[in-house]
């Protein structure tokens, strides 16, 4: 019997490519399966070998290639035939990437894995707009919540909604009506500023700035769809000064931005 592989749970970053880790790209170069998400780019699967199996595991909004069951069971079986294999994620694998479930699979079946970290667009999605989701003076504290629960299901905010200065709130463009009013019914002003980022770090990135009132009616408007995410809080004013990427995107300010009293 040929000696058990390892199961790595890499994370890609939130599509820029360049953001990916050193060990990330270490371990995709020696890679027999890799195992990927919707939003992986392209150019870190040519890192694999010519040889690696390549599987697509992405999941949508209200439909997923393989379940998450499946893929679990995909990377055991994989590893017991004494495979290496890179379970590539976007973003984080720990950051509401299900990292946690592939890890209890692996430590259930005796698999050995590991855990590489990556860069999440929680804060990625915020700086690539000109929004540090920390400011001195500003924002002193930082809540990242996701807009969809386990099989789709809302998420209750209102606790997230008074925890933190600044709140980003990952997979909301499908939800962004019921999660912008659950926001303000929770306590958060309809003046306060809010950001919607599209594609973030992507050539295909769009920011969209407007009020916690007012953003979900303008992003329909501009047709913003998912992976999107919002951020809330006085330090979107920022991005006004600081957006600095460039990357072929394109920057749409709704309406001025009005801090609340």
């Amino acid at each position: 019997m040929s000696e058990t592989g390892v199961v790595y749970l890499v994370g890609a970053g939130p599509g820029d490519p360049g953001l990916l880790t050193l060990r990330g790209a270490e371990l995709l170069r020696q890679a027999d399966v890799v195992v990927y998400d919707r939003l992986v780019s392209g150019e870190l699967l040519d890192l694999a070998p010519s040889w690696a199996e390549l599987v697509y595991a992405g999941k949508a909004p209200a439909q997923a290639a393989i379940d998450q069951e499946a893929i679990n069971a995909l990377l055991v079986d994989r590893a017991r035939q004494g495979k290496s294999v890179v379970r590539l994620k976007g973003g984080d694998p720990f950051v509401f990437g299900r990292g946690g479930e592939e890890a209890l699979a692996c430590a259930l079946a005796g698999i050995p894995f590991e855990v590489v970290p990556g860069v999440t667009s929680a804060v990625a999605a915020p700086a690539f707009a000109g929004i540090p989701v920390t400011h001195r003076g500003i924002a002193s504290s930082v809540a990242v919540v996701t807009a969809s629960g386990a099989g789709g299901a809302s998420v209750d905010l209102e606790s997230a909604a008074r925890s933190a200065d600044t709140l980003v709130v990952l997979m909301a463009a499908g939800r962004l009506d019921n999660v912008c009013r659950s926001l303000v019914r929770s306590g958060r002003p309809k003046t306060e500023p809010a950001a919607l980022i599209q594609w973030a770090t992507t050539n295909k990135q769009r920011t969209l700035t407007a009020t916690l009132g007012d953003i979900a009616r303008l992003a329909d408007q501009a047709r913003i769809t998912a992976p999107a995410t919002l951020v809330v809080g006085k330090v979107v004013e920022l991005s006004h000064s600081l957006a600095w990427f460039r990357g072929g995107a394109r920057r749409t300010t709704a309406v001025p931005v009005v801090t609340s009293a």
